[in-house]
C-alpha cells in the first residue's frame, strides 16, 4: 500500500469521530472530518477579516499593531481550544501507530 493510501486510511479509521486526528509525524493535529475542515476554514476566514482592515492602513499606528496581534492571538487560541477539545489526545508520534 502506498504512503498516501495508508495516510488516508489512517485518517478514515476514526471510530471515536474525532474532528482532528493526531499527526503521523510530530506533534499536533490534522483535520479528519468535514467538521475539522470547517473549523480550519472558519479560522482562515477570521484571519482574512483580521488582516483586511489592517492592510488598508498604509501607516499603522502602534495601537493598530497591538490590536492586530491581539486578534490573531485570540483566533489561534480559539483554534487550539477547538482542536484540543474535538481531537485525539496529543502526543509525539513518529510514523503510523502499530494498532492499525
Amino acid at each position: 500500500m502506498g504512503l498516501f493510501n495508508r495516510y488516508v486510511s489512517y485518517l478514515k479509521n476514526n471510530p471515536k469521530g474525532y474532528w482532528f486526528r493526531r499527526k503521523v509525524w510530530g506533534w499536533g493535529w490534522v483535520p479528519a472530518t468535514w467538521q475539522g475542515w470547517a473549523a480550519i476554514a472558519v479560522f482562515c476566514l477570521a484571519l482574512l477579516f483580521i488582516v483586511l482592515p489592517f492592510s488598508r492602513n498604509s501607516q499603522p499606528i502602534h495601537a493598530d499593531v497591538w490590536a492586530f496581534l491581539g486578534k490573531v492571538l485570540l483566533a489561534v487560541i480559539v483554534l487550539l481550544f477547538v482542536t484540543y477539545s474535538t481531537g485525539e489526545p496529543p502526543k509525539w508520534q513518529w510514523g503510523f501507530p502499530e494498532e492499525e
